[in-house]
């Protein structure tokens, strides 16, 4: 919950004010709710009378959903957009990784384009990885990065909390801009995707809402504090990435740290979107599009590496072309992030469960349903407007 997007969220204060943080507020309680309902969809009463877990991932009950009439049709529409908020996360690692080192050092004759080049380069040994064993080191260096990166900054925007702008913060919102802010935080909270997965490795299952309850408020509140001690120390300067406000001798510290953190952070969502896409499109049975890219000793084939390789380099592409990082955040968090977080959950919910549900959980379910639906649409036409306007 607390990854390199919370460095979006100040820039969403800028444009929603209030409003902003109370959105920060209710992104948390509506995706801990979503969160719950999926892993309910997850479960079915037997002969008798037990709750038992008859589904493993969000696909399954995608194609539950969709059953019988079009039994794969779910699990591919969730497929894609599983694939296509892994491929952007791992895109945007990239250009925040390429815009923090040209503004860590600008006097280098090294364009941003080309910091975004070596920054593959490094990455491109992704390409190898196996199993999450390899990726689960990374992400342990990744979190103490993290660590360091919010202390640093929360440290300096209090050295100068008595010249803090309470007055800039609006009760009034900024109606062309203010839906990609909503795009920034519903992508900071999306976690979805691997709450099936989670929900099955925990030794005491039970405890799902207590952890789901625990982090979210844990999450709302730091993110919270870091969006508002941040717009208030730069107001009206406050720029996509917050640390581009910073001090040139703090910013240099910093980036580092973040470069090292979304370097270390691009392993995951890339591993994650190689592993759907083998799952999906290689290793699906008699309904596999292509041969499978592993070898009957389980080595991965050259051509298969190749696959892997060439979306290393997708990444590195897309993120030259289309360097804007709160504006890709804004995209995919209203095209994918509302889908998975918001309108798949609820409808899934409905679907598979009516029978069962209270007149409060059918209400929260449609209210969720519409307001996301509205959220997704509204936020997507804004940020596709913004990227077209930046390219102008």
């Amino acid at each position: 919950f607390q990854g390199m997007f919370v460095l979006g969220l100040p820039y969403a204060i800028l444009h929603g004010g209030y409003l902003g943080l109370f959105l920060i507020i209710f992104a948390a309680v509506v995706c801990c709710y979503t969160g719950k309902i999926l892993i309910a969809c997850l479960y079915e009463e037997n002969e008798d009378g037990e709750i038992v877990r008859v589904r493993d991932s969000y696909v399954d009950i995608a194609n539950a959903c969709c059953a019988p009439r079009f039994p794969t049709l779910g699990g591919r529409i969730v497929n894609v957009a599983q694939i296509i908020e892994l491929v952007m996360t791992c895109i945007l690692y990239v250009v925040v990784s390429g815009n923090l080192m040209y503004n860590s050092f600008p006097n280098l004759p090294v364009s941003q384009k080309s910091w975004s080049i070596i920054a593959t380069a490094v990455l491109l040994p992704c390409a190898f990885l196996k199993n999450l064993k390899a990726v689960s080191k990374f992400s342990l260096l990744c979190t103490l990065a993290h660590f360091v990166i919010n202390i640093l900054v929360i440290a300096y925007c209090l050295s100068r909390a008595r010249d803090w702008a309470w007055d800039k913060v609006k009760f009034y919102i900024d109606v062309k801009k203010f839906p990609i802010s909503i795009g920034i935080i519903v992508f900071s909270y999306t976690s979805q995707i691997f709450l099936p997965s989670l929900e099955g490795n925990m030794q005491n299952p039970k405890e799902f809402h207590c952890m789901m309850n625990w982090t979210h408020i844990a999450a709302c509140i730091l993110k919270g504090l870091f969006a508002l001690v941040a717009y208030l120390t730069w107001a009206d300067e406050t720029k996509e990435v917050i640390t581009d406000n910073l001090p040139s001798t703090i910013r240099a510290v910093v980036n580092i740290f973040l470069v090292a953190k979304a370097l270390l952070s691009y392993p995951l969502p890339f591993f994650a979107a190689v592993e759907v896409l083998e799952r999906s499109l290689f290793q699906d049975g008699n309904r596999a599009f292509f041969p499978n890219c592993y070898g009957g000793d389980g080595r991965l084939k050259s051509w298969g590496l190749t696959l892997r390789c060439a979306l290393v380099v997708f990444t590195l592409l897309m993120a030259i072309y289309v360097p804007h990082f709160a504006l890709l955040m804004g995209l995919t968090g209203s095209l994918t992030g509302a889908g998975l977080c918001f309108l798949l959950p609820s409808l899934f919910h409905l679907k598979l469960l009516w029978r069962k549900l209270l007149w409060h959980h059918v209400f929260f379910d449609v209210a969720i349903f519409v307001i996301g639906g509205i959220c997704s649409i509204s936020g997507f036409i804004h940020s596709l407007e913004g990227l077209i306007e930046a390219f102008r």
